[in-house]
């Protein structure tokens, strides 16, 4: 039966002189404390310098504690922010995305707010407005170029009656319906209207061409008067279309055609103003009894 294997420390050497020191530091220790504890109570003062010393030798080790602790939790924060920096990112993208929409959205509503207060203001000053009522339809794919107005008999629409924007003329009403009617643009090849130039007053006609473009022919034979960037407005003649309205601007110009863009595109009109038919003023007759009573004074 082999012997236990529990010995005293005696046995060793080693572990007697390793006992001894561990008593010695306690004894020290304790010495030591009650030291402190002594020098407290005497002398606060060289108590506090004694505590002053120790701080200063104690604070590069806890100095160096904490950079290696920084070291290590900055080092998790940097692999935990590189793995979740795909997370992020796409987060930011997704808020991205919803401020531009919601910019898009801003910028619609205060064009269409300026729109509206264009149209409340030519409302106002216009004085043979029938009524004010939406473009519900345009046609873009065929020959003809129509527009159908969310307003009919029971407004008071016309055959014949112009329609305007405040951006320029759109066309007049070709046939009514009790709720809608029908706009001849002016930019469908049946359509012809007496315009003059703004720049020196020149008359002309301008005529669809059936593509959403109008050709200007003047009324004089000669040398072209139009240049790119010249506008034309209505100019009364003929009734119907009362004069001043903004109709075009010349985009092409050279000797063989002009040709102009519509000012007011139906397709980005919302509303639209009826007036009524124009009426030149006529010329009050003159009686040539007075006419030669007259002259005879004179």
């Amino acid at each position: 039966m082999a012997p236990p294997s529990k010995r005293r420390p005696g046995f060793s050497r080693r572990a007697q002189y390793g006992l001894f020191l561990g008593y010695v530091i306690a004894v020290a220790g304790i010495l030591f404390a009650v030291m402190l504890l002594v020098v407290a109570t005497i002398d606060p003062r060289g108590f506090a310098a004694i505590r002053g010393a120790a701080l200063d030798a104690t604070t590069p080790v806890s100095s160096g504690g904490r950079s290696i602790v920084r070291l290590f939790t900055g080092g998790g924060e940097s692999i935990g922010n590189y793995f979740n920096a795909a997370a992020t990112n796409g987060q930011l993208k997704r808020e991205l995305a919803a401020t531009r929409r919601r910019l898009v959205e801003a910028r619609a509503i205060e064009f269409e707010n300026r729109r509206l207060k264009r149209l409340l203001k030519l409302s106002e000053t216009v004085s043979n407005r029938v009524t004010t009522a939406r473009i519900v339809g345009s046609s873009f794919d065929s020959s003809r170029r129509l527009a159908t107005l969310a307003a009919g008999s029971s407004d008071g629409v016309r055959a014949g009656q112009p329609v305007r924007a405040p951006e320029g003329l759109i066309g007049r009403v070709l046939e009514t319906g009790r709720w809608a009617s029908r706009i001849l643009l002016i930019t469908d090849g049946g359509s012809n209207v007496p315009v003059q130039l703004v720049r020196n007053g020149t008359p002309a006609i301008a005529s669809g061409r059936g593509d959403g473009l109008i050709d200007l022919k003047t009324l004089e034979v000669g040398e072209s008067p139009f240049k790119r960037g010249d506008i034309v407005v209505t100019s009364g003649i003929g009734g119907i279309y009362p004069p001043l309205v903004p109709v075009a601007i010349v985009i092409k110009a050279d000797r063989d055609a002009t040709v102009a863009r519509p000012l007011a595109d139906p397709a980005r009109i919302d509303f639209a103003i009826v007036e009524t038919i124009y009426q030149p003023a006529a010329s009050a007759p003159v009686n040539e009894a007075e006419a030669a009573q007259a002259e005879a004074s004179e």
